[in-house]
């Protein structure tokens, strides 16, 4: 489909995104991590295997954004992992990149959105969960609707806010920490217990690989997404290992293990559940968690805007308002799915899914960056992975692990994973492909 010649040019993504910006949506997409989800790694592995699994994921972690960067840097597409994919294998490869990444974004929300439920109801009883988890769906789309800029300054505001919360946190948990606390009831402790832990240890970093989506809308994109995705992840490993170590070590963490708020409940078993920390924390933080769903609905957005853009989902999902410049279908789109998983599935289970997207999504951008390495040898590199081909090697490796481990100890959900990427791949074989045509150009106001 093609523009009449006297129409106006079709709209796109502004460029306005700064790096202070970028990285308040890189730790903003990731930091309710820190909130709530990874705790139930301590349901399954104890202290000491979640710190081993921790320790391993971070790794992958530092690992993959130094690599990932390169991609990013040279390839700047609101597709993210799609377009390297794309670039690097072809249309089945950039589907299998697109559809894990989807998985991965689209999963994220919901299992947020529940905890900012939780973390309400946990100061007003009578809140219950799923009218404000759907309630946050309605206003962030609104708000995402209306322009990255504003977006991207909302990300400034919750971001900071949250990180300073969780500092505050650890101080005042910090004179309560007792190793022998941290290392009590880890009688069970065995190897097969970390590689199920592996997921919600992910869950510490998740989501950071969608600085990637907004790369289209970024300034200066040689010198911004490097600083800002170092600058995440720098931020992110000190506040991950910091509230995990401290909060395990204050009391009988198997109390903790199960919660969507285990925050606030670790300062209602330090300071009594009448202080007015706890209360207070639980208000505030909120902060996190908004901040994450707001920067994840950034993802998923950006993410489906882009695999519409290239025929591979219906193509009124590419289309961009003229007045806000904004995804706006593609935004609604992915609130639907949200609903669907908020309806009917647990925290849990939904934070395994996101993660199994994601490590699928890891392993196809790694092999992407090896192989465009010696496909386009003269790509432009603004920014060129440290240690090649050994880091981007160990993130790899250790994301293979991940994927075993994941698919071992969850099969229902590996087994609803694999159905849902193959009906998804025969449309695309019998549909898409007959729409690789269509292009943003349809886009309406």
């Amino acid at each position: 489909m093609t523009q009449p010649p006297d129409a106006p040019p079709a709209p796109g993504l502004r460029k306005v995104i700064t790096t202070i910006q970028l990285w308040a949506i890189g730790v903003g997409l990731v930091i309710s991590g820190e909130y709530f989800g990874w705790n139930y790694g301590w349901a399954v592995a104890g202290t000491i295997g979640f710190l081993i699994a921790t320790l391993l994921v971070t790794l992958l972690y530092i690992a993959f954004v130094f690599s990932y960067t390169e991609l990013t840097t040279s390839i700047p597409d609101a597709g993210g992992p799609f377009a390297y994919a794309f670039r690097a294998f072809g249309p089945i490869g950039g589907f299998l990149a697109g559809f894990a990444t989807l998985v991965d974004f689209l999963m994220a929300p919901p299992a947020i959105a529940a905890a900012l439920g939780a973390y309400t109801h946990f100061l007003n009883p009578d809140i219950p969960v799923l009218p404000v988890a759907v309630a946050t769906y309605i206003v962030f789309i609104g708000v995402n609707i209306l322009g990255i800029k504003e977006s991207a300054n909302l990300s400034v505001v919750v971001t900071i806010l949250s990180v300073v919360e969780l500092l505050v946190f650890m101080a005042l948990i910090f004179p309560f920490y007792k190793t022998e606390n941290f290392l009590a009831h880890n009688e069970t402790f065995t190897v097969g217990g970390i590689f199920a832990a592996l997921p919600f240890a992910i869950w510490f970093y998740l989501a950071i690989e969608g600085v990637a989506m907004v790369a289209e809308e970024v300034k200066d994109t040689r010198k911004t997404i490097p600083r800002g995705y170092l600058l995440s992840i720098a931020t992110l490993v000190l506040l991950a290992l910091g509230t995990m170590l401290l909060t395990g070590g204050v009391g009988d963490w198997r109390q903790l293990s199960q919660l969507d708020y285990p925050l606030p409940e670790t300062l209602a078993m330090t300071m009594g559940r009448q202080s007015h920390w706890s209360k207070l924390f639980a208000s505030l933080g909120l902060f996190g968690l908004i901040a994450s769903f707001h920067s994840n609905t950034i993802g998923y957005s950006r993410q489906i805007y882009a695999l519409a853009r290239s025929g591979y989902l219906p193509a009124f999902l590419s289309r961009i308002s003229r007045r806000f410049r904004t995804p706006h279908w593609a935004l609604i789109a992915g609130g639907l799915v949200g609903f669907l998983a908020l309806f009917t599935g647990s925290t849990d289970e939904i934070i395994i899914l996101s993660a199994l997207g994601a490590v699928v999504m890891y392993i196809i951008s790694m092999l992407s960056l090896f192989v465009l390495r010696k496909k386009e040898p003269n790509l432009s590199r603004p920014f060129l992975a440290p240690l090649y081909p050994w880091a981007p090697l160990v993130a790899l490796l250790l994301s293979a692990v991940c994927l075993v481990a994941i698919i071992y100890y969850n099969p229902k959900l590996s087994l609803l994973f694999v159905g849902l990427l193959v009906v998804s791949l025969i449309l695309f074989l019998q549909i898409g492909v007959q729409n690789r045509e269509v292009n943003v150009e349809i886009n309406e106001e």
